[in-house]
């Protein structure tokens, strides 16, 4: 029953489908982002048997050697194929070679169960003539014993050889205890196992419209993600327009607006430089004039009597020869002025170059606007076509055939989950006989095995050895009576316990060979996808019985694999034959809107730069002349003293000179004077002095501004070049890249998804894992573990007690001998001595 609904389950999975081609790899691309909710199963894969399991493989190297041969495809396939036939002619010679073959493969089994027919013929015959035998006093039914020289020796070598023999059959006995209590407890977990499976079953049945509903609900995510960037397509399209010119463009406008900065500073250079040479020549002249009328102070101060008189001559003398000193540096007032070249200055910059340069960048930076306002139309037109997508990919999936696969399996899991729990009370109830039964014959062996070991014990314990064998003890005598006790028993039940074992061994063995070892290895589905095998007319037989089309490449064992994998029912199955997803989901149909839609995309772009009187500004800017000023004049006069000395050291001199004269007149004007002076050096050099320094500084903003000028516009005017060329030349074909890469980037969302829907559906919706796990329960679990592995152990336990019997029961007719009372001896003069 457990194979039959195994089978039916991956039969029902299979109703109402197609077959055709595998796909090539089951694997999903990395660069999908959706991923199915993982369904969680509560049957597990695999069925472990624990440490019980270790009997179970010492009677699957017994089967091998009984059985060493391969599984026997061929010679299955024709007993299927005579199976088929209407009248099988039996003096055929092919049909008396496949019965020779199968005489060949089953003849280690054939050997054991004539072995076991002739123990069950033999040993009632056999018990039968020993009865008779014994009852006339023959065959040790004599109550005399001889004594024997060896005798001590053969009653040692019968005592252990017959607790080495009934150690042996205990083990037997255990392994069959083992077996009944197995079967009792595993086929007490069916239920449970069944009703797991009917759980996965139903998860299966109930997940699948959850899976189809996520698929669906992921064209909105998709859709979402798509519409963002199509909201977005000023930053996303513009974005990416802008990416690609500004490395043409923005360096050069970089450069063009670091030389309009230039241009202004010039300006504010040469404006500070002339209105410095203004000043200078002002203060140079005040300074000229103040050091004159100090000069003449001092001269008309000199004239005083007291210089005639030693030794205020000597200081006189030295003040009115350091009076040439007191003189202006003349060459400040001649320092050429600026205001030709800041006139050229002041007329390049009529024309706002700083204000062209930010145009320019203006028009690039308006670019993601531009884009976002020409393309309106074309946007909203994608998201209609984007809209009418989802409604056809809900029509397509709607339109799977795994929903009414399932629907079908559904009732026939139904029908299935009914049959078994209104048939489980009676396996049920079976189970108990056999457990009952098993019980019942492993007691049997028990009690004979006991007599045995009872024998021995009183046999070996109550034996006295001083004792003649008419004068033995009670213990002893009991020993020797227990004995005969297990032999009489061994001899009436021995051949019905081997029948029993002659039977569950060549059923149990057979289905071990012939079902559960080429259930695992799959050479049972190799045999059931025999092209023609089960029908003559159909060249596979799961494709025939299922669709009427036979040449389809259906077959057990690419279903079963293809489930144990966890595929999709639709790949599982091959339904692209009856509904291929990848045409109803084709995405160039899908695409093609959108491209087409794309295509009408124009976008057109003015990007500004410089122009006619921006390149005049420059040109004329490198031949303002500022680059062929003679700055070194400036920079002399910018290191030199605004006086011919010193005044403030002067006027120290000068006052420390009037302080070594007497008092008077001429001491105090001297001092005046010296007042006079560092006044003049407070209130003119230090301006002068200021108003150098400024000039220095214009001198070098000019110097830095002008060298290499010539060279740097015409750099400029080259990159203007380039640049303008670029925009002329390129900007479609970059407008053009960049908008084929923008709708291969909304395309391929859809791409993506309708890939990852094809996939889903084929690998992924409704695996079918549970229906190989159901199948792999009913047979590897439930028939193999549950029933024939305990079956194959309880047969193998008991079949070597039984077969152990045969020697015990001899040993103990002859060790009984040795310790039952003897009505008669052998009279020896020293009986102690023996």
């Amino acid at each position: 029953m457990a194979l039959v609904l195994g089978s039916l389950l991956l039969l029902g999975l299979c109703g109402n489908s197609f077959s055709g081609g595998q796909p090539s790899s089951t694997d999903a691309p990395k660069a999908w982002n959706y991923e199915l909710p993982a369904t969680n199963y509560e049957t597990q894969d695999s069925h472990k048997a624990g440490p019980i399991g270790i009997l179970f493989e010492l009677v699957h190297i017994f089967l091998y050697v009984v059985q060493p041969r391969d599984f026997p495809e061929d010679t299955l396939r024709k007993v299927i194929q005579k199976a088929y036939e209407s009248k099988i002619d039996y003096d055929k010679p092919e049909t008396v070679i496949l019965g020779l073959k199968i005489v060949y493969y089953e003849a280690g089994i054939i050997l054991c169960c004539v072995l076991g027919l002739l123990f069950i013929i033999l040993m009632p015959l056999v018990g039968y003539f020993f009865c008779m035998c014994r009852c006339c006093n023959k065959c040790g039914g004599e109550m005399h014993q001889r004594q024997k020289e060896n005798g001590p020796f053969l009653r040692k070598c019968f005592a252990i050889s017959l607790l080495v023999i009934c150690i042996i059959i205990s083990i037997g006995i255990f392994y069959g205890f083992v077996a009944n209590h197995q079967v009792r407890t595993r086929i007490k977990r069916s239920r449970k196992l069944a009703d797991s499976n009917f759980k996965d079953l139903r998860t299966l049945l109930n997940e699948t419209p959850e899976q189809i509903k996520y698929i669906l609900a992921q064209y909105n995510t998709t859709k979402d993600k798509a519409f963002t960037d199509l909201n977005s397509i000023n930053s996303v399209l513009g974005g990416g327009i802008l990416d690609r010119l500004r490395p043409n463009i923005i360096p050069v406008l970089d450069e063009i607006k670091s030389m309009a900065t230039a241009i202004k500073e010039t300006k504010e250079a040469l404006e500070n430089m002339n209105s410095t040479l203004k000043s200078l020549h002002q203060q140079s002249t005040q300074l000229s004039s103040s050091l004159t009328s100090v000069k003449t102070s001092l001269r008309s101060s000199l004239n005083d009597p007291l210089c005639l008189v030693r030794p205020s001559s000597e200081i006189c003398n030295s003040i009115r020869l350091s009076l040439s000193q007191l003189n202006s540096n003349p060459e400040l007032r001649q320092l050429p002025p600026v205001d030709a070249e800041l006139d050229n200055v002041n007329n390049v910059l009529r024309t706002d170059l700083d204000g062209l340069v930010q145009q320019g960048y203006q028009s690039l930076n308006d670019i993601p606007d531009r884009v976002q306002r020409q393309t309106t139309t074309v946007v909203a037109g994608i998201k209609r076509v984007l809209n009418s997508i989802g409604s056809d990919i809900d029509n397509v999936t709607q339109r799977l055939p795994i929903q009414d696969i399932l629907s079908e399996f559904s009732v026939y899991v139904n029908n299935t989950e009914s049959y078994i729990h209104r048939n489980l009370p009676t396996l049920e109830e079976y189970d108990s006989y056999w457990w009952l039964g098993g019980l019942v014959i492993c007691s049997l062996l028990t009690l004979i095995v006991i007599f045995y070991y009872l024998g021995l014990l009183c046999g070996v314990c109550g034996y006295d050895r001083h004792a003649t064998p008419t004068t033995r003890g009670c213990v002893s005598n009991t020993g020797g009576v227990f004995l005969m006790v297990g032999v009489g028993l061994s001899f009436l039940f021995c051949w019905i316990l081997m029948i029993i074992v002659v039977l569950t061994f060549v059923f149990g063995a057979n289905v071990e060979k012939l079902i559960c070892e080429p259930y695992t290895s799959k050479e049972l589905f190799q045999v059931l996808d025999t092209p023609y095998l089960l029908n003559e007319d159909w060249e596979y037989y799961l494709s025939g019985k299922l669709f009427n089309k036979s040449k389809m490449k259906l077959t057990f064992e690419q279903v079963y694999s293809d489930c144990k994998k966890n595929r999709g029912t639709y790949g599982t199955l091959h339904l692209q034959n009856s509904f291929n997803i990848s045409e109803r989901l084709n995405i160039n149909e899908h695409t093609g809107s959108i491209s087409s839609e794309l295509e009408s995309l124009k976008v057109n772009l003015n990007i500004f730069l410089l122009g006619a009187a921006g390149r005049k500004n420059l040109q004329d800017f490198a031949a303002c002349g500022i680059d062929r000023m003679n700055y070194d004049s400036y920079l002399a006069q910018t290191g030199k003293s605004p006086a011919g000395v010193n005044l403030l050291s002067f006027a120290y001199d000068l006052e420390a000179k009037a302080n070594s004269l007497p008092p008077g007149n001429l001491r105090n004007s001297l001092k005046r004077d010296a007042q006079t002076i560092k006044t003049i050096h407070q209130q003119r050099v230090l301006p002068i002095e200021q108003s150098l320094s400024t000039l220095y500084q214009s001198v070098k903003i000019l110097q830095r501004t002008g060298n290499g000028l010539l060279e740097r516009v015409t750099r400029i005017l080259a990159s203007l070049d380039f640049a303008q060329n670029f925009i002329t030349n390129n900007t479609s074909s970059v407008i053009i890249e960049e908008t084929k890469k923008y709708g291969r980037t909304i395309i391929g969302y859809f791409e993506h998804y309708l890939q990852w829907i094809e996939f889903s559906i084929s690998e992924k919706v409704a695996s079918c894992k549970p229906v190989a796990t159901a199948l792999d329960t009913a047979v590897d679990v439930f028939l193999c573990s549950y029933i024939i592995d305990p079956l194959n152990l309880f047969w193998f336990g008991i079949g070597k007690a039984t077969v152990f019997l045969l020697p015990a029961l001899i040993f103990a007719v002859k060790l009984a001998k040795y310790y039952r009372r003897m009505d008669s001896e052998d009279v020896y003069d020293d009986p102690s001595q023996h």
